[in-house]
C-alpha cells in the first residue's frame, strides 16, 4: 500500500525548467547531512536526459500545499542492466512527509521496468548518509537491506602541484577524443578493468557515447591516457559534475589488468591534480566502493586523499509487475 501524502500535497513530473529548483533542494539535503553541497547542475540534467530514464515515467516532484517543490525521486540506470539505482532527496524538515511516498512510488516503477525490459525482477538500490535516519528507516521499512559502503574522497589542492616525471617507458597524455579507434580503446581499458568489480554492467561503447553525449560539457584536456612503450595501458576519465564547488572530479580510472603494480593509476592522478590545480580548482574529489578487490581506496589514500563521508548502499529485488 502506497504511504499516503498529507493533504494538499501532489506530486507531479519534472521538465529541464525545474532543475535550478531541484538543484536548491538537494543542495539544501546535502548541507543538512554532510556539512556541504555534493551535487551540480550538470548532474541534474544528466540524469533527467541520460538513457532509459524518462522523467515523465522516471522520476517524481513532491509538491507541498503552498506550491513549495519539497521532494526529488527518480531511478538511474544509463546501462541498462539488472539494476535500477534510486534516490529519494527532501527538503529537510519541510519534505519529510514525502519520502516514503516517493519510494513507493519508485519501487512501483522498478517493478513496471522489470516488465519493460522482460526481466522476472529487478534490484532497486539506494544509497543513505548515516545521518539520514529517517531515510534509513523508510529504506528497511519498504524492504531494503544494507549491502556495502561507498567513500566520497577528496583532496585539498595548493596550487603547487606539479606533473610528475614518469618513467622513461611511460607516456601521459590527453585523450584523443576526436578519434574514434582511441576512444573505443580508452572504453575498452575502462570496460575491461571494471569487470573486476562488484556490480559492474557492462553496458557497451555505443550506450557509452550515448551517455557523453547529452552531457552538458566535457572538458577533455581532463581526460588522460597512459601508455607504455606506446601501448595504452590506463586512463582516467574526468568528469565536470563538481566544477561549481571548484573541484576536479574523478569519474573513471583504470589500469588494465596486465599492468597493475607499476604505479600508473598513482601517475594519473598525480597528472590530473596538477591539471585542476593549473586552472585554479582547491579540490579533487572522487567516489569508490570500498569493497573493491582492486584496492583502489589504498590508492587514493596513498596520494593524500581523505573520506570527506561514506554513505552506506541498501537494496532490495523487486519482482516484474503482472
Amino acid at each position: 500500500m502506497t504511504a499516503v501524502l498529507p493533504d494538499g500535497w501532489t506530486t507531479r513530473r519534472p521538465t529541464l525548467d525545474d532543475v535550478p529548483d531541484i538543484l536548491a533542494l538537494v543542495h539544501a539535503s546535502d548541507i543538512a547531512a554532510v556539512g556541504e553541497p555534493d551535487f551540480t547542475t550538470e548532474e541534474v540534467v544528466e540524469i533527467l536526459t541520460g538513457p532509459n530514464h524518462d522523467p515523465r515515467k522516471d522520476s517524481w516532484l513532491a509538491v507541498d500545499s503552498s506550491g513549495q517543490m519539497v521532494g526529488w525521486a527518480y531511478i538511474d540506470n544509463p546501462s541498462g542492466g539488472h539494476r535500477d539505482n534510486l534516490d529519494v532527496y527532501v527538503l529537510p524538515g519541510l519534505g519529510t512527509p514525502a519520502q516514503a511516498h516517493l519510494l513507493d512510488l519508485v519501487v512501483r516503477r522498478v517493478a513496471e521496468r522489470a516488465r519493460e525490459f522482460g526481466r522476472p525482477q529487478m534490484t532497486a538500490r539506494g544509497g543513505a548518509i548515516a545521518s539520514e535516519a529517517h531515510y534509513v528507516t523508510v529504506l528497511r521499512d519498504a524492504g531494503f537491506s544494507f549491502v556495502k559502503r561507498y567513500a566520497r574522497m577528496q583532496r585539498d589542492l595548493t596550487g603547487a602541484e606539479r606533473l610528475p616525471e614518469a618513467p622513461e617507458s611511460v607516456t601521459i597524455r590527453p585523450v584523443r577524443h576526436d578519434d574514434d579507434a582511441e576512444m573505443r580503446v580508452f572504453y575498452g581499458i575502462l570496460d575491461a578493468a571494471f569487470r573486476d568489480t562488484p556490480d559492474y554492467e557492462s553496458a557497451g561503447y555505443d550506450n557509452y557515447r550515448q551517455r557523453l553525449a547529452v552531457l552538458p560539457s566535457i572538458t577533455w584536456d581532463e581526460w588522460f591516457v597512459a601508455e607504455v612503450d606506446g601501448v595504452p595501458a590506463a586512463i582516467l576519465q574526468s568528469a565536470d559534475q563538481s566544477g561549481e564547488q571548484n573541484e576536479g572530479w574523478i569519474k573513471n580510472l583504470a589500469v588494465a589488468k596486465e599492468f597493475r603494480g607499476c604505479g600508473l593509476g598513482r601517475l594519473l592522478l598525480q597528472t590530473a591534480f596538477a591539471t585542476y590545480a593549473a586552472k585554479g580548482r582547491t579540490s579533487a574529489g572522487l567516489g569508490v566502493d570500498m569493497t573493491n578487490p582492486t584496492g583502489a581506496y589504498r590508492v587514493y589514500q596513498n596520494v593524500g586523499m581523505r573520506a570527506a563521508y561514506e554513505a552506506d548502499v541498501f537494496e532490495r529485488t523487486v519482482g516484474a509487475a503482472g
